[in-house]
């Protein structure tokens, strides 16, 4: 019981992985939204000589099948058309699906050169469309406007959009169109993962209750590193342990005040630049003594992910990241490893928390010029934002890895797997929606019932440690084209620069004394620049009601 008890955590927290993974990879700050727009696109309608076919609710979709073609990548886990969800989907709406796939780390290449040879399909699917591939293509008439036929043929993601209106601001681009569509997940907390604690270390030092602060931090990490707390007469202990920060930086950035590692707006609507913050050198004073005390893994800036889980399950480790306590430390899900409380430091109103901007990416789904059917085609993917397809697209077909115990409460159980085997592994035979992010929903009720102790547990953790001092760092602004072109420039530069001196200050390499110079370098490559425009694209983020 307890083995199925931590696969089903294992489904839970890997669809929820592809989620996080994604807010972290698709940048809010480096989007690029710009364009002024396109004669050819005003309408906003995409119609076709077909509408009048297509039914705006039920199923079939249409009463005459037709064959629709699509772009999109595939983790090979098995051929799309033999698929129970693709199967599915055919009988319910009368579309046939022809599937052009490229393999996941391929697909990119791929999907340029089907822009660039104007061989397009009719729809792209689970395609990672940047926002400036959206309004580059979107401008030229390549991808059509959706908005029109999301408010006609979509009442699903309509019903989404309206009750969140931040989120249809988020995929509007500065010409007033949309062209892609997003994945949405509105209960989602973490932005990227946390940190959390060995509690057998905790359970050795006698630690009752977490630091709130930070130097009541440090000195957890000085007793793990002089006490023993794995007893074993040896001082191995690492107190902290990183790969060149990346894993820690958002989490620890909050001590100091930073909702994001580059571009966040504060309450009063001001933006920042992180790196240049009187917080990030409150930081970096820190990160600096725990270096030169060895409380900080010295293997930091060199060590790969796989090397510190080794030392996590060699039970060396008191404070890390990972997206579970469990698969740094091994064994199985339990509430014996507590998420880190995020503690506050000299600066005023602090710890703050990044949340999770509830979309994971904003280009999951476009439609292409080539569609004769894009009516047909809306209705099609809005099955996958109501609570039946997200499950359909999620979890595979009733009765194959789950059953209904009260569909009145949408109550699930997990079944045996069919052959036995890992249930993850095996969802990724019957639906496309493995290893990839897809557009759709996540919706809480979607796992009643299938949800573990641990689960609970983790929802629990996430509202009393992180919620109360969260706020979204920043929304999915968009730049124009001009805006872009610059700021991607500079912030090229910068990045680089930045990532260079965090590593000197914390080593010691680069003295804290050389912070103004430091500061002053980084005007001069234009940093005020920078966040002068993220300050003019939140404020008409903010106007576009």
């Amino acid at each position: 019981m307890q083995k199925l008890q931590q696969k089903g955590a294992l489904v839970l927290s890997l669809i929820l992985l592809v989620s996080l993974l994604s807010a972290c990879g698709s940048s809010n700050k480096t989007a690029n939204n710009g364009g002024t727009g396109n004669s050819a696109n005003s309408g906003g309608t995409g119609s076709s000589n077909t509408a009048s076919e297509v039914k705006k609710d039920g199923f079939p979709i249409v009463d005459t099948p037709i064959t629709l073609t699509m772009m999109a990548p595939d983790a090979g886990m098995a051929d799309w058309n033999t698929m129970p969800v693709i199967q599915e989907m055919e009988k319910l709406s009368n579309i046939k699906v022809e599937f052009q796939t490229a393999p996941i780390d391929s697909f990119a290449t791929k999907k340029n050169l089907v822009f660039a040879s104007g061989d397009l399909p009719d729809m792209f699917y689970a395609a990672d469309l940047t926002p400036a591939e959206q309004v580059t293509y979107g401008s030229q008439g390549v991808l059509i406007p959706l908005e029109d036929l999301i408010d006609n043929y979509a009442p699903n993601l309509k019903k989404i959009l309206d009750e969140n209106p931040n989120i249809r601001k988020n995929i509007t681009t500065t010409d007033g169109h949309i062209y892609a569509l997003p994945y949405i997940d509105t209960a989602a907390v973490w932005y990227r993962s946390p940190m959390w604690y060995n509690g057998k270390f905790l359970k050795a030092l006698g630690v009752t209750e977490l630091p709130k602060t930070t130097e009541e931090l440090y000195t957890l990490l000085k007793r793990t590193k002089e006490e023993d707390p794995n007893g074993n007469g040896k001082a191995d202990e690492i107190p902290l342990t990183s790969v060149k920060l990346d894993d820690l930086r958002m989490y620890f950035f909050g001590f100091w005040g930073m909702y994001d590692t580059e571009i966040y707006a504060d309450k009063d609507g001001k933006v920042h630049y992180s790196p240049q913050e009187e917080g990030y050198k409150g930081y970096l004073t820190f990160m600096n003594r725990l270096w030169n005390e060895n409380l900080l893994d010295h293997e930091t800036f060199s060590q790969t992910d796989d090397q510190k889980t080794a030392k996590g399950k060699n039970n060396q480790v008191l404070l890390f990241n990972n997206y579970f306590p469990y698969f740094t430390l091994g064994g199985e899900p339990s509430s014996d490893n507590p998420m880190m409380t995020p503690v506050s430091s000299e600066i005023a109103g602090t710890p703050v928390y990044g949340l999770h901007p509830g979309m994971s990416a904003n280009g999951t789904f476009a439609i292409t010029k080539s569609n004769p059917n894009p009516e047909a085609t809306m209705r099609w993917i809005d099955y996958q934002y109501s609570y039946e397809g997200a499950t359909l697209w999620t979890q595979g077909p009733e009765d194959t890895l789950w059953k209904y115990k009260d569909e009145a409460t949408h109550e699930k159980e997990w079944l045996p797997v069919p052959g036995g085997g890992d249930r993850e592994e095996y969802r990724g035979t019957i639906t496309p929606n493995y290893g990839i992010l897809t557009p759709g929903v996540n919706l809480p009720e979607m796992t009643n019932g299938l949800r573990t102790d641990f689960d609970d547990w983790i929802n629990k953790e996430n509202q009393e440690k992180l919620v109360p001092i969260g706020k979204v760092p920043f929304p999915n602004v968009y730049l124009t084209n001009d805006e872009q072109t610059e700021v991607s420039a500079l912030l090229s530069d910068l990045e680089t620069y930045v990532t260079q001196m965090e590593a000197k200050f914390v080593t010691g390499q680069e003295p804290l004394s050389n912070w103004d110079k430091y500061v002053s370098q980084l005007q001069k490559m234009g940093s005020d620049r920078v966040r002068e425009v993220y300050q003019a694209a939140y404020d008409r983020w903010n106007s576009n009601q």
